[in-house]
C-alpha cells in the first residue's frame, strides 16, 4: 500500500490519528474517549507497514504545499520518542521535493521531558498541551490512573516546551470545576506565559439528569459567563499578545474569513479519525459502529476522505439545522455548533438546539462591537453587515459598536478600498 498513489483531494482535509488509541496515563473525570474507543489501559501501537501507508496516502492526497498530521489519544507520547523519530523518517522518505510537513501532537505532559521538547524544536512540532488552570482546578478533573494529581507535570512540560521555543497552545477544558472562575483560569495561563489558548467546554450527555448531562459538564449560562469575564479582561490587556481561538473564531465572519475550527463550520467531515488498527470513523466524538466509513487496512485513504458516508455525515450539520438557528442573526458565527451538543429542546418538532446555544449567544453579543471594530480594521474588501437592529444606524447617529464616534466616521466608513 505504501506505493499507491492517491489523487489530489478538491478540499484541505485533516485527520486525527491515534497512533496509540485510547491508551492514557490519565484517568480524567470528563473523558469522553475511553467510552467510545474501548479500554485506555493497555498500550497499542499502530503497525509500522500500516503507519507508513497512512503516512505515504496522505502526502499524496494532500492539496496544497503544507500537509499536517495530527497525532492524539489517548497519550500519544506513551509510545516514546522512538516512535516519532520513525514517523519523521517515514514522512521525509515520501515528501515531495517543496513540500512542508508540519506535525501537531496533543498531550497531557506527563511524560514530555526535555529529551521530548529538543525532539520537537529540532522536527518542527506543534504542540497542545492540556492544563485547566491553577493546580486546584485542574487536578480534581485530571488524575493519573493511580490517583495522583497531574498539574505539576502539565506545567514543567510547558515549561521545557518553552525553553526550546516550541510552538505551545494551552487546551483548557472548562467544566463543572472551573466555569465559576474565569479570571483565574485565565490569569493563571497568562502568567506562565501561554500566547496561545484554546477553550473547550465539557458537554456530556447523560440519560435521567435535569440537564440530560453529566455533573462535570459546563452549564450553559455559567460558560457564557466565563467567557465574556476572559473576553472582558483580554481585549483590555493581552489582545496584541495572547491568542485565545475561540475569540478568533468569533471574529472571522466578519473579516471574511472561513472558520478554522470545525464546531463552527458550516458542514461536518474535514477532521476524521484514524484509529490505530486502521479504523477510520467520521470524527473524534463519533468513534461508533454508526460512523465508522471503513479501514484504512481494506481502503486508500483518497477512497475515505471521499466516502459518501463520510460526505452524508458531514453535510448533515448543514441539513438538520433548526428553523430558529437558521433565522439566526448569530449563524454565521456557529453554524449551530458540533452536532454532539444539538440535544436541547426544539419547538414544533425541530432538531434540537445546540446545549451551548445560550453561551454562544450571550458570548457573541457581548462581544459585538469588538467583532465590528476588528473588521473595520482589517479593511476586508467584503464589508461587515453587523445583525438587524445595527444596520439602521443613522450616518450621523453613534456607532454601534460602541467606539463613541458617529456612524459615518466608524463602521460607516468602512466600504471597499476605505
Amino acid at each position: 500500500m505504501c506505493g499507491y498513489y492517491a489523487p489530489v483531494l478538491p478540499r484541505p482535509f485533516q485527520v486525527f490519528v491515534k497512533p496509540a488509541g485510547a491508551a492514557c496515563n490519565l484517568a480524567c473525570r470528563y473523558c469522553y474517549y475511553v467510552d467510545t474507543a474501548g479500554d485506555a489501559d493497555g498500550v497499542r501501537r499502530i503497525a509500522d507497514d500500516l503507519l507508513e501507508a497512512y503516512i505515504a496516502q496522505h502526502i499524496d492526497a494532500c492539496p496544497s504545499s503544507e500537509v499536517l498530521f495530527s497525532w492524539h489519544g489517548g497519550e500519544p507520547t506513551l509510545l516514546g520518542v522512538g516512535f516519532f523519530r520513525t514517523v519523521v523518517a517515514m514522512q521525509a522518505r515520501h515528501a515531495r521535493p517543496g513540500l512542508r510537513v508540519v506535525n501537531g501532537i496533543q498531550t497531557n505532559g506527563v511524560l514530555v521531558t526535555d529529551e521530548w521538547a529538543r525532539f520537537f524544536s529540532e522536527h518542527g512540532f506543534r504542540v497542545g498541551l492540556s492544563i485547566d488552570g491553577p493546580a486546584d482546578l485542574h487536578d480534581g478533573f485530571r488524575r493519573t490512573r493511580g490517583g495522583g494529581p497531574s498539574h505539576a507535570s502539565a506545567v514543567r512540560a510547558f515549561e521545557a516546551l518553552a525553553r526550546r521555543k516550541v510552538p505551545t497552545e494551552v487546551l483548557c477544558v472548562v467544566h463543572a470545576g472551573n466555569v465559576g472562575e474565569p479570571l483565574r483560569v485565565y490569569r493563571f495561563l497568562r502568567k506562565i506565559g501561554a500566547r496561545a489558548i484554546g477553550l473547550l467546554p465539557v458537554v456530556r450527555r447523560q440519560a435521567g439528569t435535569p440537564a440530560g448531562v453529566t455533573a462535570e459538564s459546563v452549564p450553559p449560562g455559567a460558560y457564557g459567563r466565563f467567557l465574556c469575564e476572559v473576553f472582558d479582561e483580554w481585549v483590555a490587556r493581552d489582545a496584541a499578545r495572547i491568542e485565545v481561538q475561540l475569540f478568533d473564531e468569533a471574529s472571522r465572519p466578519a473579516r471574511g474569513l472561513e472558520h478554522g475550527l470545525c464546531v463552527f463550520r458550516p458542514a461536518c467531515g474535514d477532521v476524521p479519525v484514524l484509529e490505530h488498527d486502521g479504523r477510520f470513523y467520521a470524527c473524534d466524538h463519533f468513534v461508533d459502529e454508526a460512523h465508522r466509513i471503513g479501514s484504512l487496512a481494506g481502503t486508500p485513504l483518497a477512497e475515505l476522505l471521499q466516502h459518501p458516508a463520510l460526505l452524508s455525515f458531514g453535510e448533515a450539520k448543514r441539513s438538520t439545522l433548526p428553523r430558529q438557528c437558521r433565522g439566526c442573526d448569530l449563524l454565521p458565527m456557529c453554524n449551530g455548533g458540533c452536532p454532539k451538543d444539538r440535544f436541547a429542546t426544539a419547538q414544533d418538532g425541530e432538531p434540537g438546539l445546540n446545549y451551548l446555544c445560550p453561551a454562544y449567544k450571550a458570548f457573541f453579543a457581548h462581544a459585538l462591537p469588538w467583532i465590528v471594530r476588528t473588521a473595520v480594521e482589517a479593511r476586508r474588501e467584503v464589508r461587515y453587515a453587523p445583525p438587524a437592529g445595527h444596520a439602521a444606524a443613522g450616518r450621523n447617529a453613534p456607532c454601534p459598536c460602541g467606539s463613541g464616534k458617529k456612524y459615518k466616521k466608524c463602521c460607516g466608513s468602512a466600504g471597499p478600498g476605505s
